[in-house]
């Protein structure tokens, strides 16, 4: 790694602080809640730390506004979105789903989190431009 590639990271302090934040909620309610209590928890930890943030933001994929599937979990900021999950494995769908939200959305970063492993480790999905 080069001096200069700490400088290429896309939001990197507000991601350093929303990661830290998904490890305290990830540390209170342990691997077995539900994807909703961990969102809860979530968005209450977000108003503490004076984190503007939309939950449950609606996406218009493919022209369709309204369809519940078109919804990214939070998107802070107005920069990065956020995807929950609260299951055994986060799957190439989960990864599709977030790249194209992110290409919808002109979204620079996404961030998949799975609750659900024994230690969490967010992944960082960058809008691939086609």
């Amino acid at each position: 790694m080069h001096a200069n590639d700490a400088n290429k990271i896309i939001y990197k302090e507000l991601s350093y602080r929303i990661t830290g934040i998904l490890f305290n909620v990830h540390n209170e309610l342990n691997r077995y809640a539900r994807e909703k209590q961990y969102g809860d928890l979530l968005e209450s930890k977000l108003r503490e730390e004076n984190i503007n943030y939309e939950r449950e933001k609606r996406l218009v994929v493919d022209g369709i506004a309204n369809d519940q599937t078109n919804k990214a979990d939070f998107v802070i900021e107005g920069k990065i979105l956020l995807e929950l999950k609260a299951k055994p494995m986060i799957t190439k769908e989960d990864y599709n789903q977030t790249q194209r939200y992110l290409q919808v959305g002109k979204y620079k970063l996404g961030l998949i989190v799975n609750f659900r492993n024994r230690y969490l480790k967010p992944i960082r999905i960058i809008r691939i431009d086609s």
